[in-house]
């Protein structure tokens, strides 16, 4: 069977268009997915807590980083025991000791990833730009907690230390996102 080159070209036609719209997608459909299944660590954003707190203890450890920034970022408690489904409550403290204002975004992610679907914010500090005047200090809470839909995870409920790292970007070279959900409760704190 012998093809004309206006099919073959038709065909190629399609097959290009069909690629290129696929590579387009690929970043919001990805991300999609991370949010839906919590892969990679990505979080979820809640807008209220469970109504059900189950009997059993994680400990929630809590990592800070700077890139690129001369900020002195750090966790004012380094971990915190939670039950399952009931609020955790944790601080953390931002400084610039310089005598410019730095401008920063905040990103985060949780370890072990698979724990990530598990994970919910109801208030943080992240993804929305902060100014930090010359040589001021602040304190930004982060109200969490893990669902309970843990415990019918197979691997997942064998879990006893999630850690919840955050890192501060510079605003100028951030490329991550940006106030994912300033609808939201996640994204309410002021951070003053």
């Amino acid at each position: 069977m012998k093809l004309s080159n206006a099919k073959v070209a038709g065909i190629s036609v399609t097959v290009f268009a069909a690629m290129l719209g696929l590579g387009f997608a690929a970043k919001p459909l990805y991300g999609t997915f991370c949010a839906v299944t919590g892969y990679g660590g990505t979080t979820r954003i809640a807008t209220s807590a469970p109504k059900e707190i189950v009997d059993q203890t994680i400990t929630v450890r809590f990592d800070t980083n700077v890139a690129d920034t001369p900020l002195v970022f750090e966790p004012l408690q380094r971990s915190e025991d939670v039950k399952v489904g009931q609020h955790g409550l944790a601080f953390f403290e931002v400084s610039n000791p310089t005598d410019k204002e730095i401008r920063v975004i905040a990103a985060y992610n949780v370890t072990p990833h698979y724990s990530g679907k598990y994970f919910n914010k109801l208030e943080c500090f992240c993804f929305d730009e902060r100014v930090i005047a010359p040589h001021e200090t602040k304190k930004l809470p982060v109200v969490y907690f893990i669902s309970p839909d843990i415990v019918d995870d197979h691997v997942a409920d064998k879990l006893e230390t999630i850690t919840l790292s955050y890192t501060f970007y510079e605003s100028s070279k951030y490329n991550g996102p940006k106030a994912q959900a300033a609808s939201g409760a996640a994204n309410s704190a002021t951070g003053g």
